[in-house]
């Protein structure tokens, strides 16, 4: 009887953990520091740190369970949970920011220019113009 009875728990609890689209709890929790910005990986336990450049400021930062941006005066950074690091895309000129918003693994940052979307699976950005 219990041989019936545990894989049918199991796949209860598989469909209760993905109910909400999440695979597990919040992994990415990001730190400001005074030049930098430390970003915690509490699944694998490692810390990430995004150096700013001269003149570089934060603008905005955002962190979903799986994935975090931050957007600042030259650049947009992302991090993923399974990424491995900080992958950084550059601001075009005059392109002004708009919103970002981060969910799960995913991240989206609207421009005057763009639409960009992050993928904390594999570390990639990607985007069309508007």
């Amino acid at each position: 009887m219990l041989s019936r009875v545990l894989p049918v728990v199991a796949l209860a609890l598989l469909v209760a953990g993905r109910a909400g689209g999440h695979e597990f709890g919040k992994a990415i929790f990001l730190v400001m520091e005074e030049d930098s910005v430390v970003a915690s990986n509490a699944q694998t336990g490692q810390f990430f740190e995004l150096e700013l450049k001269a003149k570089e400021e934060v603008l905005e930062r955002i962190a979903g369970d799986g994935v975090a941006v931050v957007v600042t005066n030259q650049r947009f950074a992302g991090i993923g949970a399974f990424s491995g690091g900080w992958r950084s895309l550059r601001r075009m000129a005059g392109e002004e920011f708009r919103s970002v918003e981060a969910q799960d693994y995913a991240a989206l940052v609207v421009t005057s220019n763009r639409i960009i979307s992050f993928s904390g699976r594999n570390g990639s950005w990607s985007h069309t113009t508007r």
